[in-house]
């Protein structure tokens, strides 16, 4: 690993329920706010049996996602709004990295990892419609392009002219953070300078619903009130809230960030996968694929486990998942883990799927930086393996011990058993 360039964050860019832009979102959350709200009451969600969400806010309004200022209405008919939303939080991003790229060779060193999982899915419906009743005329000219996932990076890449690696990533609620870390990895090993990276979703649709909750995975016991129903590590977890979003950052190999005097947020020290083979959708009660994540993040790094101290957990509010998370954390650090600070974002977000993994690691991020964890919201009540400290009731401040950097982990789990764990740590040059 001594051999290998180092990656540098330098730009970040949100749009999720909390709202729109990093210093909106990252206030909200140290605030405690929650961005969940009821499921809108019209005929097509009647059926629902889960009736909280988190939408991104929409308008022209400070905070909002206003479709109208990134697309025009002819370039809408060829875009999902994931597609929109990515094309925002890359703005966002790449102004606040101040990272214009303007020659041919500033361009073939900068690419694009960006990924996502749920297709458009009113265009596949109406696709499917349009089929039925013989009339495959119908059916949009844009229809492949519009669900075809890669095609988020390509408009990014597209619309900045950046002709460096252009990458998808499609592997569930994993996927923002496996995007990241690809993304470090390439400019690591030199294939590019500069990479804007993450995930991003817009899966609230009727047929989405329908799908998760037939899984029995999204919460129903608090549908009267939302702010309650994501509850990570309680023990009135009931089920996860359906969120979209997207969480996009600047990574930059550290020389070229240092020449042009950019600002670093931080640097990514270490990337983990590995896989359960175990359950399309359930982990492994022993937490072994988390485990192996964690550690192999950890030794990429070159970082041992007691030099960790804060965790940015996956933790969806189910009532399997949270526990495996929590079992497999203490199996890493031992006696360690109670030390650790550790955040569950998703109370304030819930599940954007493959925004999660990217829009948490910039709170990670940010919480690196600027030395203070958000707290977990909805925790009333703990079993007795929640032993650890979750950050409960307010954020807390994170001290750097003797000296050292603070170094934090960011994990993500999806469907098929994916499992991802990156390593950040504050910038010391």
């Amino acid at each position: 690993m001594s051999l290998r360039r180092r990656v540098v964050v330098t730009g970040l860019g949100l749009c999720t329920p909390l709202g729109v832009g990093v210093k909106r979102v990252w206030k909200n959350i140290l605030e405690g706010r929650s961005g969940i709200r009821s499921l809108p009451e019209i005929e097509a969600f009647k059926d629902a049996a889960s009736r909280v969400v988190g939408l991104v806010p929409r308008g022209s309004g400070e905070g909002e996602f206003d479709e109208g200022a990134i697309v025009s209405s002819s370039e809408r008919r060829t875009m999902a709004l994931g597609t929109l939303y990515a094309l925002c939080s890359a703005e966002e991003a790449l102004n606040d990295s101040e990272w214009h790229p303007q020659t041919n060779d500033d361009r073939i060193n900068t690419g694009v990892s960006i990924g996502t999982c749920i297709p458009d899915l009113e265009s596949v419906i109406d696709a499917g419609n349009a089929l039925r009743a013989g009339k495959s005329r119908l059916v949009s000219p844009y229809f492949i392009p519009i669900i075809l996932p890669n095609l988020v990076a390509g408009h990014v890449s597209m619309r900045y002219s950046l002709k460096g690696p252009n990458h998808s990533v499609s592997t569930a609620c994993a996927t923002g953070l496996h995007s990241i870390g690809d993304a470090a990895a390439m400019i690591a090993r030199g294939s590019c300078d500069v990479m804007i990276a993450g995930g991003t979703e817009a899966c609230i649709h009727p047929l989405a619903f329908a799908g998760f909750g037939r899984a029995k995975a999204l919460s129903k016991k608090f549908n009267s009130t939302p702010w309650l129903a994501s509850r990570p590590f309680d023990a009135r977890r009931d089920g996860f809230v359906l969120s979209e979003g997207c969480g996009l950052v600047v990574l930059e190999e550290l020389e070229h960030a240092l020449k042009r005097d950019a600002r670093i947020y931080a640097e990514i020290l270490g990337y983990g996968l590995s896989s359960d083979a175990h359950h399309v959708t359930a982990p492994h009660e022993s937490g072994e694929g988390a485990v192996m994540a964690m550690r192999m993040a950890l030794r990429d790094a070159g970082v041992n486990p007691n030099s960790v101290g804060h965790i940015n957990v996956h933790a969806t509010s189910t009532p399997l998942g949270d526990g495996i998370e929590n079992l497999a954390i203490k199996k890493v650090f031992g006696e360690d883990s109670k030390k650790l600070l550790i955040s569950a974002c998703k109370g304030a977000l819930g599940h954007l799927l493959s925004a999660a993994g990217s829009v948490e690691a910039i709170l990670a991020i940010l919480s690196t930086a600027d030395g203070v964890c958000p707290q977990t919201l909805n925790i009333t009540e703990l079993s007795e393996e929640f032993d650890l400290n979750y950050c409960q009731n307010s954020p807390v401040a994170w001290e750097r011990e003797g000296g050292e950097r603070r170094i934090a982990l960011k994990n993500s789990f999806g469907f098929g058993g994916t499992n991802v764990s990156l390593c950040i740590g504050e910038y010391i040059n």
